[in-house]
């Protein structure tokens, strides 16, 4: 049985006083188990977030990485830094990063496998554009962001990753995916890796559904058994809501 993964993904917002009152809203003993719980934070906030959530059951995840060790690339942070602060997770790929900073299948794949030789596990995003989507190509799309993202990886080293299917017209929309669209494509999904890396490790591997997924509308992603749980925005920003999502997977899966 996979166990379900919530990661609330900030993007640019929270200032480091702003990011640690938002830890201190959380509950000490958090009564949600089954659920595996990460915050992924702007840099700036990792240190300190690192050092609040020390022996808590929440795992800190950065939202992206270089893939070099270290180097002259001026403003990066390279995997190193990130595990010498206890982070666990690092979001790779996201529509965001492709679309506005020119990430590629290439530079994920990279970046991926540096994560996976340094001990963080990677978040890999995947998903169609609307275009793409009305052109029916969401299974074309999917499958070759997968394959790339999985090239030269080992089936053990698969078992490390989670993918996170976002459709990219649904993130910070208010629009989203039916349940079953998104149970559908995540499904292709699995079936892409099975090719990959083989059937055990494709079972292994945790799939989430992002794309304005919210407290009220979780619950109906995650009673399809191939959904594994949810990379979440906006929603994740505040810590009722946070705590909600990690509530609404949890009662999901009971």
């Amino acid at each position: 049985m996979r166990t379900p993964i919530l990661a609330g993904n900030w993007k640019m917002f929270k200032t480091v006083r702003e990011a640690v009152d938002f830890v201190k809203q959380l509950p000490a003993d958090d009564p949600a188990t089954g659920v595996e719980k990460v915050i992924c934070a702007p840099y700036t906030a990792l240190p300190a977030l690192s050092e609040q959530l020390r022996g808590t059951s929440y795992l800190l995840g950065a939202q992206n990485m270089h893939f070099a060790e270290e180097g002259a690339f001026t403003g990066e942070i390279s995997p190193l830094m990130l595990k010498e602060l206890g982070v666990h997770y690092v979001i790779i790929g996201h529509s965001e990063r492709r679309q506005y900073f020119n990430e590629t299948d290439e530079s994920v794949n990279q970046k991926t496998k540096a994560a996976l030789q340094h001990g963080l596990k990677p978040i890999v995003c995947v998903g169609e554009s609307l275009e793409e989507r009305e052109a029916g190509r969401t299974g074309e799309v999917v499958r070759r962001q997968t394959e790339a993202a999985l090239a030269g990886i080992s089936p053990e080293q698969a078992k490390q990753i989670v993918v996170a299917y976002e459709p990219v017209w649904a993130i910070g929309t208010g629009k989203s995916s039916t349940a079953e669209e998104a149970n559908e494509t995540i499904s292709q999904i699995r079936g892409v890796m099975a090719a990959k890396v083989g059937e055990e490790a494709a079972q292994a591997i945790r799939i989430q559904y992002g794309g304005s997924v919210k407290p009220d509308n979780i619950d109906s992603f995650m009673r399809y058994p191939d959904i594994d749980g949810a990379l979440v925005g906006g929603a994740s920003l505040k810590a009722d809501s946070y705590l909600q999502l990690v509530q609404g997977v949890q009662d999901a899966r009971r």
